[in-house]
């Protein structure tokens, strides 16, 4: 990262470029495997897939489908502290705009 970009890097998580920075730094991972917590216990809903960004949305897409998609906007973002996985939470226009919070963790590189 630049000079001029951690500069004018935003810190408050909900603008909108925070958003938008977080999307465009996560987007491209590849996932292992993706979580949600369903009655407190956390179920892999899909494996084997990747982040994307198409039309102003970012999508979840794991196990041959697409798990989560939300408009960058909407979304709440973060990486866990581990930095091998992140946390979305948004209104999932797959499941028609219910909140849903998943957790996508990376498949593990070597950097």
């Amino acid at each position: 990262m630049g000079l001029f970009k951690r500069l004018t890097k935003s810190k408050n998580p909900d603008s909108k470029k925070f958003k938008r920075d977080m999307a465009y730094a996560v987007c491209g991972q590849h996932i292992k495997y993706v979580t949600e917590k369903k009655n407190d216990v956390d179920e892999v809903i899909g494996r084997n897939g990747g982040l994307n960004i198409r039309n102003d949305e970012f999508i979840v897409y794991a196990s041959a489908k697409v798990l989560f998609r939300c408009k960058i906007d909407e979304l709440q973002i973060w990486e866990l502290l581990s930095r091998d996985g992140v946390v979305l939470t948004g209104p999932d226009l797959e499941s028609g705009g219910v909140e849903r919070t998943v957790i996508a963790y990376y498949v593990y590189y070597r950097k």
